[in-house]
């Protein structure tokens, strides 16, 4: 699975997480085949422009623990995922340490491996049939 395979797919299965859901960046990894590959995962949703569409509910992606992960100093993707969390549904929880985590237990989504397509369709096989059905 070359770099663009692996991104369409960990697109693919984020789109299918349902609203007031979470997963794991390793179990998106498990899911496609790629169990290593949590931390590629992550860098794949990281830059996901809010107006890709359809859209890639990125929010729904946490570290394994339930933890929402820092995006790096000065930044703000930590406060707009739990935002986005917290408007579908999700509570969102501040430890002690200050640290913002969902409980999976209540709101995780962890599928069977094997259960959830991935296989998005390549770019130019979309642009071909989309020629095909104007003929």
């Amino acid at each position: 699975m070359d770099g663009d395979e692996f991104h369409a797919a960990v697109y693919a299965v984020v789109r299918q997480i349902p609203p007031q859901r979470v997963t794991s960046y390793g179990h998106v990894a498990k899911l496609i085949g790629m169990p290593n590959h949590s931390r590629h995962v992550g860098q794949a949703l990281k830059f996901v422009s809010p107006d890709v569409q359809p859209p890639i509910p990125w929010h729904r992606v946490l570290s394994s623990s339930g933890a929402i992960s820092s995006r790096g100093p000065g930044t703000d993707g930590a406060a707009r995922q739990r935002d986005a969390l917290v408007a579908e549904g999700v509570e969102v929880e501040t430890t002690r340490s200050g640290e913002l985590k969902v409980n999976l237990r209540e709101y995780g989504w962890f599928p069977a491996v094997g259960t959830i397509a991935f296989q998005a369709e390549a770019p130019e096989e979309a642009a071909a049939d989309t020629e095909a059905a104007e003929d």
